[in-house]
Formats: C-alpha cells, sequence, structure tokens
C-alpha cells in the first residue's frame, strides 16, 4: 500500500493515532451538526428565518461525507467489505438522504440515520468496559435470534388467541369491531403500553384483560431473561481485549493486544 493510503487509512480508521482520534472527533461533530440542522429545520418559525443557513450547513456536511465515503472505497484493497459493510450501507443512506434537500421531498431527515456513527464511540475513545459490555450484547442478541423468534411466535398466537375471544365477547360499543383491532387491543395490554383506546365493557372482557395485564409482566421478563442470560455468558467467557487497530488490507478490527498480524487475512499490522 502507498504512504498516502496507509496516512489516510490511520486517518479514517486508527484512533490509536492522534490524526485518527481527531478525524474522529470531528466526524462526530459534524454528525451533531447535520443531525441538529435537520431538527431545527423542523421547527417551522426557524426554518422561515434561518432556512438559508441551515441549508449551507447540509450542503457542507453533505460534501464532507461524500468525500469521506469515496476515500474509505478507495483506501482498502478490498472496497466491497466496506461498501456492503453495516456503516458503509449507513454512510450511502446518509449521503441519499442528504442528497434530498436539492428536492421537495423532505427525505434529508432521514440523514439522521446516520446518528448510529456513534456506535464506535465505544471503540474510539477507548471506553474498554463500555466496549465489552456493547460487545456483549451485540453477540447475545445473535446467539439468542432462535429463542427470541420462539417468544416472538408464541406472542403473536397468544395475542391472535385473546384478541379473537375479545372479539367475540365484546360489543361493538368498546371499539372492539374487528378480530385485527382485537390483536392490536392484546399487543398494546401485553406489552404494558395501555393507550386507552379501545376498552372493554364486559365482566368477562375486564376478566380476561386483567389476566393479560399479568402475564405481560412476565412478557417483558422473559424477554430480557433471554438477552441478559447470553450477555452474562458472553462476559465471562470474553477474552479482554483494547486493541483498536484495524486491518489496511480486509479492513478486520478485532484483534488481540499486541497483534503483528491480522488474524483474518495474515497482513501485516505493523504500518498501520
Amino acid at each position: 500500500m502507498k504512504l498516502w493510503k496507509i496516512r489516510v487509512h490511520q486517518i479514517l480508521n486508527e484512533a490509536d493515532t492522534r490524526p485518527g482520534l481527531i478525524y474522529e472527533y470531528i466526524l462526530f461533530g459534524f454528525i451533531w451538526l447535520v443531525v441538529t440542522s435537520v431538527a431545527l429545520e423542523s421547527v417551522r418559525t426557524i426554518e422561515e428565518h434561518y432556512g438559508l443557513l441551515l441549508f449551507i450547513i447540509q450542503l457542507i456536511v453533505l460534501a464532507c461525507f461524500i468525500t469521506e465515503y469515496f476515500l474509505r472505497i478507495i483506501i482498502p484493497n478490498q472496497p466491497l467489505k466496506y461498501i456492503f459493510s453495516f456503516y458503509g450501507i449507513l454512510d450511502l443512506l446518509a449521503i441519499l438522504a442528504l442528497s434530498s434537500v436539492f428536492f421537495e421531498y423532505k427525505l434529508h431527515f432521514l440523514v439522521v440515520v446516520r446518528i448510529l456513527r456513534f456506535l464506535r464511540v465505544f471503540k474510539v475513545l477507548k471506553f474498554r468496559q463500555l466496549r465489552e459490555e456493547s460487545n456483549a450484547l451485540l453477540n447475545a442478541l445473535k446467539q439468542s435470534g432462535n429463542k427470541i423468534l420462539i417468544f416472538v411466535f408464541s406472542f403473536v398466537l397468544l395475542c391472535t388467541c385473546f384478541g379473537t375471544i375479545m372479539y367475540l365477547i365484546e360489543p361493538e360499543e368498546s371499539g372492539f369491531t374487528s378480530i385485527p383491532k382485537g390483536i392490536y387491543w392484546c399487543i398494546v395490554t401485553l406489552t404494558t403500553v395501555g393507550y386507552g383506546d379501545i376498552t372493554p365493557l364486559t365482566v368477562a372482557g375486564k376478566t380476561i384483560a386483567s389476566f393479560i395485564m399479568v402475564i405481560g409482566y412476565g412478557v417483558i421478563a422473559v424477554s430480557a431473561l433471554i438477552v441478559t442470560s447470553e450477555a452474562n455468558k458472553h462476559l465471562s467467557e470474553e477474552e479482554k481485549v483494547s486493541n483498536t487497530q484495524t486491518c489496511s488490507h480486509c479492513l478486520e478490527s478485532d484483534h488481540k493486544d499486541g497483534a503483528l498480524y491480522c488474524h483474518a487475512c495474515g497482513n501485516s499490522l505493523k504500518d498501520v
């Protein structure tokens, strides 16, 4: 890799270097700036008085985002890995959304999705404990995927059954005018949201509603237990690492402390 590409790679991906850390702070600043600008633009009185200023800010940030995106494509030896990565897709969506500022549609408000870039803050700022726990949570979600799927399927079946029963026993005046509305009411009740737009009137309906409310607390507990149990398991098994180096060849970033070569492709980490 050419020297200038190595330098740009360090700035874009390596928080271990001073230029890289400064760049990350600047990037976060630009993200906050554009998110704040589109939020303020949604307020009619502010948009009327400062619309041009907000438009200019968004154009400047858009230019910066486009420049960064193309640099991230031309720097690595495997550009497609970045393009189809989570952050690559996120960056592209933010650019496309912000580009709509030139049209009548308000899709540029969707640029707020790039605030998810702040997920990198645990790695960039080296909040070791927070990073380990965030990794544990993500791995827990992956490991408990099948359990969550079964739980959600059971939840849907339960709501369908109770929603149908409520439709059969409740008069239309209560709001249960169809089975889908009954299912909607059951979901709202089981999740303890309770909008109150549909309310049972009969004794039987209120009895069933009370039963569903009690089950709702169990639903919250079980869903939390599935994820936390996996997260605790991962925390106890995970090797503690703080290395933030990113391979310039394949963009792999999960390396052990003191690693000299990328565990994914074997590329030397000495120059990154």
